[in-house]
């Protein structure tokens, strides 16, 4: 398949994703080192909870980079930024107040990429809008973070000056009300998919919604490109899916789903990836034939997806533990990664 402009743009976000995680990792690292410094038990307390948000927006990153499907390394300047950050942060002259204005800057920074790469993703296709709904949540709590974190200054530094506590004004007041306002807007509208411990039918439906949304996609062109774009997406993100859910899910539900429910899914797998490569091979320049196999493939794994989703998703409830269930989203996230990674090792 040729590269397009846009199958460029997907790979710039991509790495932009990458950058987000490399960043998260570095907020997190800073979190630690502050309260290790803090001597403060109320900046303790908000700067121990900040870190297990963070720690659970690191989770749904990862996430969101699996669905998204496109692995990319971090940009070298951000390795560049990352190392001297922590040589700044790491110098003992500075005051815990100016190491705390630095973090602040870092939450910023970190809010405004999430938010970018979210506008971007509408302009580039709906399925990366899709896939990346999650970061919806880190955006909205980078933001309360960030507000959070100005009322901790204002006390911090007024501490440093005086040794006494700052008057807690209205502005502070205001800033405490932004920060809890946001972070209950992101929980609310992420608040049954975006935690870091989904479960396996969340993981599973995540990738459906894709892929039904990619099809709309395909469905709404007839530009050769296009259709070249989204199914070069289409096929990487099921080919993906189905290999990960052979290795890590339909072994282990066979021995309660039953050898020929379990046998079934199996096939229509088969059937499906022999027909992803029949599409691979056919010219999208001929649109009419193009996008008839497309409906076919569309039709078939829109009746796996249905009994996923009904029986296989209850036999699911029925038999496993909330831990097992989402012990195999953490297994079925991790294969699905590293099938990803092998695939564009491939395709390069």
């Amino acid at each position: 398949m040729v590269t397009t402009l846009d199958d460029t743009k997907r790979m710039m976000i991509g790495e932009r994703l990458a950058d987000l995680k490399a960043f998260q990792n570095l907020i997190i690292s800073n979190d630690q080192k502050l309260l290790e410094a803090c001597s403060y038990n109320d900046v303790r307390e908000r700067l121990q909870n900040m870190l297990e948000d963070d720690q659970k927006n690191l989770g749904i990153i990862e996430t969101v980079i699996v669905q998204y499907g496109v692995p990319a390394e971090p940009n070298a300047a951000t390795h560049k930024f990352i190392e001297r950050f922590r040589e700044m942060m790491s110098d003992g002259e500075l005051t815990f107040y100016q190491k705390l204005i630095q973090h602040e800057l870092l939450k910023h920074g970190q809010a405004m990429s999430g938010i970018v790469i979210h506008k971007a993703a509408q302009k580039v296709g709906a399925d990366i809008e899709t896939a990346i709904a999650p970061l919806n949540t880190v955006n909205f709590e980078g933001r309360a973070h960030q507000e959070q974190l100005k009322g901790v200054l204002e006390q911090v530094g007024v501490r440093e000056m005086t040794g006494q506590d700052a008057d807690q004004g209205l502005w502070a007041r205001v800033q405490d009300a932004i920060a809890a306002l946001s972070g209950m807007a992101g929980s609310v509208i992420t608040q049954n998919t975006n935690k870091q411990d989904m479960n396996i039918q969340t993981l599973i439906r995540l990738d459906h919604n894709k892929t039904n949304t990619i099809f709309t996609e395909i469905g709404a062109t007839r530009d050769p490109q296009k259709l070249q774009e989204y199914f070069g997406q289409l096929y990487k993100d099921l080919s993906a899916h189905a290999l990960a859910e052979e290795e890590i899910v339909y072994p282990r539900i066979r021995g309660f789903y039953g050898d020929s429910d379990t046998q079934e899914l199996y096939d229509e797998q088969a059937q499906m990836k022999s027909m992803l490569e029949d599409i691979r091979s056919t010219d999208p320049n001929q649109v009419d034939e193009f996008r008839h196999k497309v409906k076919q493939l569309m039709d078939m794994v829109g009746d796996h997806i249905r009994q996923e989703e009904s029986t296989m998703f209850a036999a699911i409830d029925q038999h496993c533990s909330t831990e097992q269930k989402e012990q195999m989203a953490t297994e079925f996230k991790a294969a699905k990664s590293r099938i990803q990674q092998g695939m564009a090792a491939n395709l390069s």
